[in-house]
């Protein structure tokens, strides 16, 4: 069987089998709402400066139905922000929550100092203010909470929104730019909501040991929106900011799209596809072209034939010619294998004893923990704060070699402050949504990362490596590592 194929029926089947939800079955979709945008904060625009406010509130996901949730600025989720590459964002958090918060930009290439993982603890009342550098290429990234053993709840309830990183070279691609219109911002979430029609967040082994799926699927806060968009080409920037759920994008007319873009930024050069799979923290940006002025949706396709629906697009005004797309879009050069300075094996395993209960309803906006440690682990041990598990030389190349103990499931493994290109995937050449530079991967079978590290990081706040299922991060399967 190809390999491509191969992992994709593994993909699927998992994905389908975890994501039933405590509470039942789907819950009914009401008339549909237009999709919202985020508000843009644009940081150069804004003399570099940017002001978040991590608050507690209430959301009406279902008309007439409150929710506890939480979001940057506003109730749930965030303002996407936007930074130019060479600049530097000067950014004032302030915590409104009642318990502790961070703030991780996730995807960005800066030293651990300022990324805002679970070392950067902002106390209930007190305020952040990193300068955060912007040196890298034009990327799709994210922010989102990560305190230690309370990510899960806290990007739960909503504590999540966009980053976007722009460049000269970027720009004069002439991709599709103009935000809302033709560049939009896809914030793509699970969540279960009981027959009340209020999210919650469920707690129980199956949750400790898939991460938490949902019953209805959300786009920047809203179930099944639809989005007028021009009779044209339309750039795509999705984010599964999901806990545990890996989505298998697709169009439901079946109609091919081009993928451009991966957590690192541009790919070499458009790839045309019919389906994408983005698990839990990746992102990827893709161009559908609505020059046929035909409506269309976008599923997530599961297993047996199903799928899930996402969203709809309505293109408004006559059908046009189809757009022309570069043939080019970006150049790296790779480091040579043969000379990383070493290589590392790293296991994922999960399953072991769980320590503690699972936590009730409690915290912050009712959104409840897992409440416990040592049900899953990397290379037998769960994460410690206070151990540093690997030491790195600044600017060496490295060789990661990732595998899961058992393969019982996928695992979305993230690592904090670099990007890296997958080498091989079983073994085998790497599969075609492999490809470009990442920091975000998919292990559903032993994978070698070809690592750079740039950044540095100290003893008091490390980078991590964690798997992206939220509900293991926050239950072990995390590590820290130094760059000096």
């Amino acid at each position: 069987m190809p390999q491509g194929i191969r992992r994709r029926s593994l993909l699927q089947g998992l994905s389908g089998a975890a994501g039933v939800s405590l509470l039942g079955g789907a819950v009914a979709q009401d008339a549909p709402r237009r999709l919202p945008i985020p508000p843009l904060l644009d940081a150069r625009a804004q003399g570099g400066r940017i002001e978040l406010v991590a608050q507690p509130g209430e959301t009406e996901f279902w008309p007439g139905v409150a929710s506890a949730t939480a979001g940057y600025n506003g109730s749930y989720l965030g303002p996407t922000l936007r930074v130019h590459s060479g600049d530097e964002m000067r950014v004032r958090v302030t915590n409104q929550l009642q318990e502790d918060t961070t703030v991780h930009w996730h995807g960005l290439l800066v030293p651990s100092a300022v990324d805002g993982g679970p070392h950067n603890t902002i106390a209930p009342g007190a305020r952040w203010e990193p300068v955060v550098p912007v040196r890298q290429a034009a990327t799709t990234a994210w922010y989102h909470a990560h305190p230690h053993m309370r990510t899960g709840p806290q990007v739960y309830a909503g504590l999540a929104g966009m980053l976007i990183v722009t460049d000269a070279h970027e720009q004069g691609l002439r991709l599709p730019s103009r935000y809302g219109v033709d560049d939009l911002p896809l914030v793509l979430q699970d969540k279960a909501f009981g027959r009340d029609r209020r999210m919650v967040y469920p707690s129980g082994h199956m949750q400790a040991m898939h991460g938490v799926h949902g019953n209805a699927m959300l786009v920047n806060g809203v179930p099944q929106p639809v989005a007028p968009v021009p009779a044209g080409l339309v750039r795509l920037r999705l984010l599964n900011a999901g806990n545990a759920r890996l989505l298998d994008i697709a169009v439901d007319d079946n109609r091919a799209f081009h993928w451009i873009a991966t957590e690192g930024g541009l790919l070499r050069e458009p790839v045309s596809l019919r389906r994408l799979s983005l698990a839990a923290g990746q992102r990827a940006e893709i161009l559908v072209d609505f020059s046929d002025a035909r409506p269309a949706g976008m599923v997530s396709l599961a297993a047996q034939g199903r799928s899930l629906p996402v969203m709809r697009f309505e293109p408004q005004g006559a059908a046009t010619s189809a757009a022309a797309l570069p043939a080019r879009l970006a150049q790296w050069e790779s480091p040579p294998a043969a000379r990383t300075a070493r290589r590392r094996r790293l296991v994922l395993a999960s399953g072991g004893m769980m320590m503690g209960g699972m936590g009730g309803m409690g915290g912050m906006g009712g959104m409840g923990g897992m409440g416990g440690m040592g049900m899953h682990t990397i290379d037998g041990r769960p994460f410690d704060m206070r151990r540093i598990d690997q030491r790195v030389r600044l600017g060496d190349a490295e060789i990661w070699e990732v595998t899961a103990d058992g393969m019982v499931m996928p695992h979305p493994f993230h690592i904090h402050g670099v990007h890296f290109e997958v080498l091989s995937r079983g073994g085998q050449a790497p599969v075609v949504e492999d490809q470009g530079r990442r920091d975000t991967v998919i292990v559903d079978e032993t994978v070698e990362l070809l690592v750079r590290f740039t950044q540095p990081a100290g003893e008091r706040a490390p980078f991590m490596y964690h798997c992206h299922i939220l509900e293991h991060e926050d239950m072990g399967m995390m590590g820290q590592f130094t760059v000096a």
